[in-house]
């Protein structure tokens, strides 16, 4: 497509909603920028407060970055960092701890922050009964660590207790 203005290739598409109506203009970069860029301004200032501008916005950013990598999950431990690193959350809790920065990107990529797909026959129907199970095994690691058995089998009864329940599908009957 060629620019409106000049006639070089259009790389700018703008759609202007004006008071008579919606305005569609095709324009090659040039063109764009001195269609965008009122001609009463100097053509200096605007790209240095522009400059300076971007500067601030990248070093808030980098900020809220390193305050966000420091994060760690209660459950499994794992940074945001680590997560952005590798790829791979540590535990269903993860998407609850880090839901707000997770929540673009799952929506990005998946066009939807909800599963639409199939879910597994066997296993844990919701993430907290599986939060609660990671806890729990972690727990249990700790008491036989401290030779604590009697709360380590308390701990494993109650892992057991909610494998149990889970093993049991919707459709059978309790």
């Amino acid at each position: 497509m060629k620019c409106q203005k000049c006639n070089k290739s259009a790389t700018f598409h703008i759609t202007d909603l004006t008071g008579d109506g919606v305005l569609a203009l095709h324009l090659c970069s040039d063109c764009a920028k001195h269609y965008l860029q009122p001609e009463t301004e100097s053509i200096e200032a605007p790209e240095i407060t522009g400059v300076l501008s971007q500067q601030l916005k990248l070093e808030q950013t980098a900020e809220d970055l390193q305050t966000l990598d420091a994060r760690e999950c209660p459950i499994c431990g794992i940074s945001f960092y680590e997560f952005r690193q590798a790829g791979r959350l540590g535990c269903p809790h993860d998407y609850v701890f880090f839901g707000d920065e997770l929540e673009p990107l799952l929506v990005s990529v998946h066009g939807s922050n909800e599963h639409t797909g199939k879910h597994p026959v066997r296993g844990a129907y919701d993430a907290q009964s599986q939060t609660e199970l990671i806890r729990l095994r972690s727990e249990m690691k700790q008491a036989v660590s401290r030779e604590d058995y009697e709360k380590a089998q308390s701990i494993r009864d109650q892992i057991r207790a909610i494998e149990g329940h889970r093993r049991q599908s919707p459709n059978e009957p309790s």
